[in-house]
């Protein structure tokens, strides 16, 4: 496993990161505890999640899962933002929702403090200075290590960025936003605003839902039991300028003794703005697979190829 700093921080987080949200879902506590081992076996040490993922379970069973490991070997992240309840403050990005929030997450994850706190999404109806405040007093308080950001556009992180410098308050040192290569509108503003301020990219849905595994073929109905059954997420990229791309990249994998799936991550890591690849798993073998994914890194040549067959 190769090892990346957050952003510009000093911390050092796997290429591969482990998606948690169907963890108290679809995953049941020993397969958590079964994934999370296989995980950190592997040498993923960037465990992520969120106080909304399956109402709260997802964060328990993670702190549960990690009873048998030494705290200091993996990096937790988790998210403030979303309801949690039906009142107007049980959401948002105030200072009391957030100060709830966090004291919740440590709580159920069962730790003195959090690696990582994000802000899942943009807040318009909470001052941009009473989010950065709170988050920094959290800082020096001990309760989280670092902030950052998910879902938000270039202008609101560098605005929040800015705000949080003239204060001499802590900076979002990350960003989650919706990336991989069918994926790629952060392109335009988000990826070149975090390469010149030094913020580090945390792809989510690397593998859109599946589709970019290989697994859904053209004229034919998706695997029984697949999320692309249901999901119009996965179907919203069933169109056949997306198989000729999706084949054209399975020959290119292939040719080089790797899948689909390997070439969706490594795609994403060869922008050296992208700190970690956060990828879900509900079975250990996705978590070994995935791991194993990062390991190949694309020459300028083979990216170029790649660009090639995305752009048509």
């Amino acid at each position: 496993m190769q090892y990346r700093n957050l952003g510009a921080s000093g911390l050092k987080v796997s290429a591969i990161g482990l998606g948690t949200n169907q963890f108290g879902g679809k995953c049941d506590l020993e397969t958590t505890k079964n994934i999370i081992a296989a995980a950190i076996e592997a040498g993923v040490n960037f465990i992520d999640t969120a106080d909304i993922y399956q109402q709260g379970r997802s964060e328990t069973f993670i702190g549960q899962a990690l009873k048998a490991i030494r705290r200091d070997e993996v990096i937790i992240a988790t998210k403030v933002r979303n309801p949690v309840g039906e009142g107007p403050n049980q959401r948002g990005t105030s200072r009391h929702h957030i100060l709830n929030g966090i004291e919740a997450s440590l709580k159920r994850l069962d730790t003195d403090y959090i690696d990582l706190y994000q802000i899942h999404a943009w807040d318009a109806s909470a001052p941009v200075e009473e989010t950065m405040r709170a988050l920094d007093d959290l800082v020096r308080w001990g309760r989280v290590r670092y902030i950052g950001a998910s879902n938000y556009t270039a202008w609101q992180l560098t605005h929040a960025n800015a705000v949080a410098h003239e204060r001499g308050w802590e900076k979002f040192v990350s960003v989650q936003p919706h990336y991989h290569m069918l994926e790629r509108k952060i392109e335009q503003e988000l990826v070149p605003a975090c390469r010149y301020f030094g913020i580090g990219v945390l792809p989510y849905f690397p593998i859109a839902g599946g589709f970019l595994t290989g697994k859904y073929k053209r004229g034919e109905g998706a695997p029984a039991g697949s999320r692309g059954e249901t999901s119009q997420y996965v179907q919203r990229y069933m169109t056949d300028a997306n198989y000729d791309k999706v084949e054209q990249l399975t020959e290119f994998a292939i040719e080089r003794g790797h899948s689909l799936n390997d070439l969706a991550h490594a795609w994403l890591l060869a922008t050296p703005v992208v700190s970690s690849v956060i990828t879900g798993a509900t079975r250990v073998e996705h978590v070994i697979s995935n791991a194993a994914a990062g390991e190949w890194e694309l020459t300028i040549e083979e990216k170029s190829a790649v660009d090639d067959i995305l752009a048509g």
